[in-house]
C-alpha cells in the first residue's frame, strides 16, 4: 500500500543501509512532517518488511552509488516484487552524466553526493513525497536499453551450462569437499560484477585462499630475507593498525569497505586483495615462497580454471553467457560509462570472449587494448563468432598467464 493522501504520521520513508553517524545527522538535520523513518541493512530486509507489513511505503533513501549493489540494482528488486513506484534517492560518491543517464532511466529519482547537504536532501524528498501522484504520471520510462540476449545464443547458452554442470558435477562434489577439508571457512564465494546494460548481479567462484589470508602474509614477513626494513616498517604499521579495520582511500568516505567479497558470513575486501597483488609482483618473498594466501587445492583449481566452473551457474540463470565481455567489478565499471566504453556493456558478459582468445601469444595487453576490443566484439558478436571464439579459448587457457 502507498497512498500519500494518508496522514503524513502513517507514511513511511525507508533507508537502507545507513550508518549509525549518516542515520544521526539525517535524523537530527532533516524534518520529514511527521513521517517515520526505518532504516533497514539490506534490501532483502526492506522488502520483506515492506510486503509482510504491507507498509505506506512514500520514499526511499539509499546510501549507495549509482552502480553500487543497492542503487540502479534496488529498482531492479523492487520491480521483481511488483512493488509500487516511489521516489528512490541515492547518497552515493560518484557522479557524472554518463551514470547520471543511466540512474534515470533505471528509475533513479535523484542522486546526493557526500558530504551531503541535508538541507537539499529535505526540500526534495518532501516535495517528491507531495507532489508524487503528479509527478508519476509525467515519467518516462525507459526499458528498451537493456541488451537482449538472441533466442539462439540463449538456447545455446542454457543446454551448454545445463550439459557442462551435470557432467561436471563430479568434479564440482570433489572440489568442494577438498577445499572443506583443507580450511575453515565455505566453499563458494560471491562478488558483485557489473555486466550487460550495468546490470549488477552475484558472480560466482570457489574459494582457493584462507579466509584470513591477509593476516597469514603477515605472520610470514620475517621469512623474507631480502625485504626485511620493508617488512620491519610493515610490522610497525601493523601494529599501529592491527585492531581497527584499515579502508583504501575510495572507503575512507563511506566508512566501511565497498569492494567485499562475500561467503556466507565471511568478508574480504576484493579491492585490497588486488592491490596487494600489485604490489608483491617481483617481490623476492613471493619468487621464492608459494604465496601463503593460497590454498593448495587453490593452486591447483587456479592454474587449471576450476575455481571458474561456479560461473556456468551464472549463465544457466541468464546473468552471463558463455561467450561475452568479462563483467567488471563495480568500482573498475564506474570508470567506464563514458560514450568510448559504455558500447562494452551493451554487449552479453560472458566467461570467455575475444581479448581472452586475442592475449594468447601476445605477452601484456593494455586496458586500452582491453577495451577497445570488448567494443569491437559488442559491435560484432554472433553466435556463429561465439562458436569460432570457444574453440580458440582452450589454446589460451594454457598460456601461463592469467586470461
Amino acid at each position: 500500500m502507498t497512498d500519500s493522501t494518508l496522514s503524513k504520521n502513517d507514511q513511511i520513508i525507508l533507508l537502507l543501509r545507513f550508518d549509525a553517524e549518516l542515520y544521526s545527522s539525517l535524523i537530527n538535520s532533516c524534518n520529514f512532517e511527521g513521517r517515520q523513518i526505518i532504516n533497514f541493512e539490506t534490501d532483502d530486509d526492506l522488502i520483506d518488511e515492506w510486503q509482510s507489513k504491507n507498509l505506506n511505503v512514500v520514499a526511499i533513501i539509499s546510501k549507495s552509488d549509482i552502480l553500487g549493489k543497492y542503487g540502479v540494482n534496488l529498482i531492479e528488486s523492487l520491480h521483481k516484487k511488483d512493488l509500487p513506484t516511489v521516489p528512490v534517492i541515492l547518497i552515493g560518491k560518484h557522479l557524472d552524466k554518463n551514470l547520471r543517464k543511466i540512474a534515470l532511466s533505471a528509475g533513479i529519482t535523484d542522486f546526493f553526493t557526500r558530504p551531503v547537504n541535508f538541507e537539499h536532501i529535505e526540500k526534495r524528498v518532501n516535495f517528491l513525497i507531495d507532489n508524487w501522484a503528479d509527478l508519476k504520471a509525467n515519467l518516462k520510462t525507459k526499458t528498451a536499453t537493456a541488451y537482449k540476449t538472441p533466442f539462439g545464443k540463449r538456447a545455446f547458452d542454457v543446454f551448454f551450462s545445463g550439459l557442462a554442470l551435470l557432467g561436471l558435477s563430479p568434479v564440482f562434489l570433489f572440489v568442494y569437499l577438498w577445499i572443506k577439508l583443507e580450511s575453515k571457512g565455505p566453499a563458494f564465494y560471491y562478488s558483485f560484477r557489473v555486466g550487460t546494460g550495468y546490470r549488477v548481479f552475484k558472480f560466482y567462484k570457489f574459494r582457493s585462499m584462507y579466509v584470513n589470508a591477509d593476516q597469514r602474509l603477515k605472520d610470514l614477513k620475517h621469512l623474507n630475507q631480502y625485504n626485511i626494513d620493508a617488512a620491519a616498517n610493515s610490522d610497525k604499521q601493523d601494529t599501529v593498525t592491527n585492531d581497527v579495520e584499515t579502508l583504501c582511500n575510495d572507503c575512507l568516505s563511506y566508512g566501511k569497505c565497498q569492494f567485499p567479497l562475500y561467503a556466507d558470513k565471511v568478508r574480504w575486501c576484493e579491492k585490497q586483495y588486488i592491490d596487494s597483488r600489485k604490489t608483491m609482483v617481483g617481490s623476492a618473498f613471493i619468487k621464492i615462497k608459494d604465496d601463503p594466501r593460497i590454498t593448495k587445492i587453490g593452486n591447483v583449481i587456479r592454474n587449471l580454471s576450476i575455481d571458474e566452473l561456479p560461473q556456468l551457474w551464472n549463465v544457466f540463470i541468464g546473468n552471463m553467457s558463455i561467450v561475452g565481455n568479462r563483467p567488471l567489478p563495480l568500482y573498475e565499471a564506474e570508470k567506464l560509462t563514458t560514450d568510448k566504453y559504455a558500447l562494452r556493456f551493451a554487449a552479453p558478459a560472458g566467461i570467455t570472449g575475444l581479448w581472452q582468445v586475442e592475449k594468447r601469444g601476445k605477452g601484456d595487453m593494455s586496458e586500452e587494448e582491453r577495451l577497445m576490443l570488448d567494443n569491437t566484439y559488442a559491435q560484432n558478436h554472433s553466435l556463429a563468432t561465439d562458436l569460432k571464439l570457444i574453440f580458440k579459448t582452450i589454446p589460451a587457457l594454457l598460456q601461463k598467464e592469467n586470461v
